[in-house]
Order: C-alpha cells, then sequence, then structure tokens
C-alpha cells in the first residue's frame, strides 16, 4: 500500500516537474476544438453586452423615467438575481436535452428579454425585460464553459475554456460602444436602442448550433458511443488521445470497457439524477467536499472582489474622480472596456503556458494593490477642496490596471477551473451551483454599491473591496492545486488532501535544480567544444 503511494507521488512529482519543464514547446491548437469553443463561447457575450450596455443606460433611464438611485440599483443588479433561474434549469436541462440545445435556449430567451427592454414604456414593463433577460443570461453562463471543457483535449483546455471569459468581455465593451453610439439619440429612443439592439446576437447564437456537434461527454451518457468517437475524434490531438478519452468518459459513467457498439444501454448510476445533488451535497466524498468549496469559493471571490461595480458603475466612478461631462464619462469606459478585452486576450495564451496557479495569484496580488491605491486617491479626491490632477490621473489609471490585473487572471481562471475539476456525473449541477453563487454575488454587489459607497464613502467601498481581496489570496494559495495538462477525468485526484501543495513545491524545487544541473552540463559542453574547435584549428594550421 506505501509503496502504491509512492509510487503515485513519484508520477505526481514527474508529471508536476514536466509542467514546469521551461524547454516545454507550446500546446498545438486543435482547429476543430478551437471552432467548437468560439461557437459555444459567443453566448456569453449576451451577459456581457447587458452589463456594459446597462452602466451607460442607467444613466438616461433615470433622466428619462424619474427614478431613484435606489431604482437604478435594482435595474442593474436584479438581473444576476433572476439569472439564477436560468442557471439552476440550465444543468438539468443540458442533461436532458444537451448541451447544444440548451444554447438554443439561452439564445430565445434572452431575444425576448431584450425586445421587452426595448419596447418598455415604463419602470415596470423594463423590470419585466429585465426577468427575461436574466433567466437567458444564467442558461449561457452555465453551458458555455461546460460545453467547451468537454470537447476541448487536455493540451489547450484552459486555453479554449477561457473563451466564455473573452466574449464577456468583448461584450462588455460592445455594450461601451452602444452607449457612447445611441447617446446622440432622443432620450426616449436612445436608451431603448440601447436595450433592444441586443435582440441581434441572440438570433445568430441560436442559428451558428446547427454546425455545432454536441459534446462528447454527453453523447457517451446517452449510450451513443459511436457519434462520440466521431466528436473525439475530431476534438483530440490524436487517435490514441481520443480512444483514451473515450475510454476514460465510458469509466465516468460506469460503461465496461468491453461495450464497444454503436450504442449501449447506461447503467441508471452513471446518469446524472436525484442521487447527483444528494453526492454533491449531502454525502459528499473528501475530494468532491473539496471540489465543491473551490468550485463555489472562486465564483464567490470573483464578485465580491468588486469587479462588476467597476463596470457597471464605472460612469459613477468617474465622475466621483472629476471627470462631469456624458461624453467623457462614456469615453473613459470605453477604455475600461478595451483594457478588459486585451488582458483577457493576453490571459487565453498563458493559461496552459504557465499554468492557473501562478495566472491566479499574480492576478489577485495585482488586484490588491489596484483596489487599495483606488480606494486611497477616491478618498484624497473626496477631502479635497480643489481638484487634484495626479489624484484624478491615478485613479482613472488604478480602475485600468485593476480590471486588466481581473482579466489576466481570476475573470478567465473562475470559469476554467470550475469547469473542469467537477467529475463528469457532477458537472452540469456542480457548475451550476457555481453560477448560481456568482451571479447571486454579482446582485448584490450591484444592487446595494451606490448605498454603500453613500455610506461608508466611495474610498471606503474599495477599501472593503481590497480586505476582501486579500482573504481570497489566501483561500487560492491553500486550497487550489494546479490542473494545466490534466485530463478531465483525471483532476478528482488531486482533491482532498493537501499533498498537491507538498508535492508541488518539491517538484518546482527539483525542476530547477534540474534546469541549472542541464545548464551548467551545457556551458561546460560548450566551453569543452570550444577548446577542441581551438585544438583542431591550432593542428590545422600546423
Amino acid at each position: 500500500m506505501a509503496a502504491g503511494l509512492g509510487a503515485e507521488s513519484d508520477h505526481q512529482q514527474q508529471k508536476i516537474i514536466a509542467d514546469f519543464d521551461p524547454q516545454k514547446k507550446p500546446p498545438k491548437r486543435n482547429k476543430y476544438a478551437f471552432a467548437c469553443a468560439i461557437l459555444a463561447s459567443m453566448t456569453s457575450t449576451l451577459l456581457g453586452y447587458d452589463i456594459g450596455v446597462m452602466s451607460g443606460a442607467a444613466i438616461f433611464i433615470k433622466e428619462d423615467l424619474k427614478i431613484s438611485d435606489v431604482q437604478v440599483e435594482l435595474l442593474a443588479g436584479t438581473i444576476n438575481i433572476y439569472s439564477l433561474i436560468g442557471s439552476a434549469a440550465a444543468g438539468k436541462t443540458s442533461d436532458w436535452i444537451g448541451r447544444r440545445y440548451t444554447i438554443v435556449i439561452a439564445g430565445a430567451i434572452f431575444f425576448a428579454g431584450a425586445l421587452l427592454m426595448g419596447f418598455s414604456t415604463n419602470y415596470a414593463f423594463l423590470m419585466v425585460g429585465r426577468f427575461v433577460a436574466g433567466i437567458g443570461v444564467g442558461y449561457a453562463l452555465m453551458i458555455a464553459p461546460v460545453y467547451t471543457a468537454e470537447v476541448s483535449p487536455a493540451s489547450s483546455r484552459g486555453y479554449l475554456t477561457s473563451f466564455p471569459e473573452v466574449f464577456i468581455n468583448g461584450g462588455v465593451l460592445l455594450g461601451y460602444v452602444s452607449n457612447f453610439a445611441f447617446s446622440k439619440l432622443s432620450l426616449r429612443l436612445g436608451w431603448r436602442m440601447m436595450l433592444g439592439i441586443g435582440a441581434v446576437p441572440s438570433v445568430f447564437l441560436a442559428l451558428i448550433v446547427l454546425v455545432m456537434p454536441e459534446s462528447p461527454r454527453w453523447l457517451v451518457m446517452q449510450g451513443r458511443l459511436a457519434d462520440a468517437k466521431k466528436v473525439l475524434d475530431k476534438t483530440s490531438d490524436s487517435k490514441e488521445e481520443a480512444l483514451q478519452r473515450l475510454a476514460d468518459i465510458k469509466e465516468a459513467v460506469r460503461i465496461p470497457p468491453e461495450c464497444n457498439d454503436d450504442v449501449v444501454a447506461v447503467p441508471k448510476n452513471g446518469r446524472n439524477g436525484e442521487a447527483v445533488w444528494k453526492e454533491l451535497l449531502l454525502h459528499p466524498t473528501k475530494s468532491v467536499r473539496h471540489i465543491l468549496i473551490v468550485g463555489v469559493g472562486i465564483h464567490f471571490f470573483q464578485q465580491a472582489s468588486g469587479i462588476d461595480a467597476v463596470v457597471l458603475y464605472s460612469p459613477r466612478i468617474f465622475e466621483k474622480a472629476g471627470i462631469t461631462s456624458k461624453n467623457e464619462k462614456l469615453l473613459a469606459t470605453i477604455a475600461v472596456g478595451v483594457t478588459k478585452t486585451i488582458f483577457i486576450l493576453v490571459a487565453t495564451f498563458l493559461l496552459d503556458r504557465i499554468g492557473r496557479r501562478p495566472l491566479l495569484l499574480s492576478s489577485v496580488g495585482g488586484m490588491i494593490i489596484s483596489l487599495a491605491t483606488l480606494g486611497f486617491s477616491l478618498t484624497i479626491i473626496d477631502h479635497s477642496q480643489k481638484k487634484l490632477t495626479w489624484a484624478v490621473g491615478l485613479a482613472i489609471t488604478t480602475v485600468m490596471s485593476f480590471v486588466a490585473f481581473f482579466s489576466i487572471g481570476l475573470g478567465p481562471i473562475a470559469w476554467v477551473y470550475s469547469s473542469e475539476i467537477f467529475p463528469l456525473k457532477l458537472r452540469a449541477q456542480g457548475m451550476s451551483m457555481g453560477v448560481a453563487v456568482n451571479r447571486l454575488t454579482s446582485g448584490i454587489i450591484g444592487i446595494t454599491f451606490i448605498s454603500l459607497y453613500k455610506a461608508m464613502t466611495i474610498g471606503g467601498a474599495f477599501f472593503l473591496f481590497t480586505g476582501i481581496a486579500l482573504v481570497s489570496f489566501v483561500f487560492f494559495h491553500t486550497c487550489f492545486p494546479e490542473t494545466q495538462g490534466r485530463n478531465l477525468e483525471d483532476v478528482e485526484g488531486l482533491f482532498g488532501n493537501f499533498h498537491w501543495l507538498r508535492d508541488s513545491k518539491a517538484a518546482k524545487k527539483t525542476a530547477r535544480a534540474s534546469a541549472a544541473k542541464n545548464q551548467s552540463n551545457g556551458d561546460a559542453s560548450s566551453a569543452s567544444n570550444v577548446q577542441l574547435v581551438g585544438r583542431g584549428v591550432t593542428n590545422g594550421n600546423n
């Protein structure tokens, strides 16, 4: 038994050493899996657009409908509460009709919500539209990362599974641009166009499903092995990997390895159902409990750090910083959107090169510094009798640095990590719980931010977010094993103990020593070669 554990530990160390090998080549990109990830992740544009467009539309809605700050908070934040319904329903729906058609449902519901908001005549009508759109957002948020993780090969899963966050950021930027473009229209028409135009991408999203394959893991859960194999052959880096992925999924669903028919009967305990929730919440194993805490925790801290306060209320933050012109505030928000989009694109290239854990810890460290500096600069501005240009510049710069650090790490990693750590039979429900916590936390921040900064000053609000980010850093450092390069079916073995932390430190130390030794040997070899060449030249001259 001890020998077995020792062998497993040695195997894990070798895997970690390989992951930290500085000479390891970047992973190749499977073009078909890349296309699937792009198409599925486009659903996340719906949420991003809604967040971005509401930041500016709220200025004009308040003026047109004569609503209070509390009503503005409810308008901006409640869509995230409503999305809980969608994310809760999406897990069961995706197991029932498949991942593909769940994307169609997400697009159809958001389409209806966007039309209702665009044609709303009063605040109550507008809130009905927000409710419907929120359900569509919940569906989209849950299904995009799950589908992408399930079609992606292990070598590029982090890269591909970060795409939903890329499209959220792209949607935010589109929302900001829409605000600026339609702000030139009349007061009554402008904000309605901002909200109603969101129906257009949802129609496109519902149509692209026709060219997408179904998730191979869902196909195996239905016993459709031949169909699953076809998809795996296209989305894997090699035929051998496709066969291994199929074998791993069959094992997870409890289909005997010798079953190779095109269609097979799936054991009842291999299907998701009521027993899944019991295993996830009531009787979890040690590893599942650890996974649940981590999967839910990362979504909580992603939003509790205050990102949606910055994105939703950036015009108000810039106003507090000293920017009073509507046009200038909207242009500043576009700069926020551009910054977020650029850095999320950078993150996609780093996730499978340097890993989730180092990128996450670096990201949160930068967020802590940015939030503390933003709180300091806004406090100075609040207590100054005259305009301090340096403080205004510092506040704007730290808003940009905060969204940059968020987008390069915590933003995409929350979706990547939570979509890959849950075992197959728990994945849809586990991801639904993560999305639910994400949206609930975001909703609370959105609904309370204006009241919060009025109660404790805007600088104090960002000092509070700084404290939350500090707690998250400790949580991530303590609880998060590295999952880079692992097959989805192997990830569960990393959880349930802290051996991974010990092994990771030991492996890093060994890897550095090995790299130093190789470098030393290389230098010695080079020196020897130089000497030999020198001797050869001398002999030749003689």
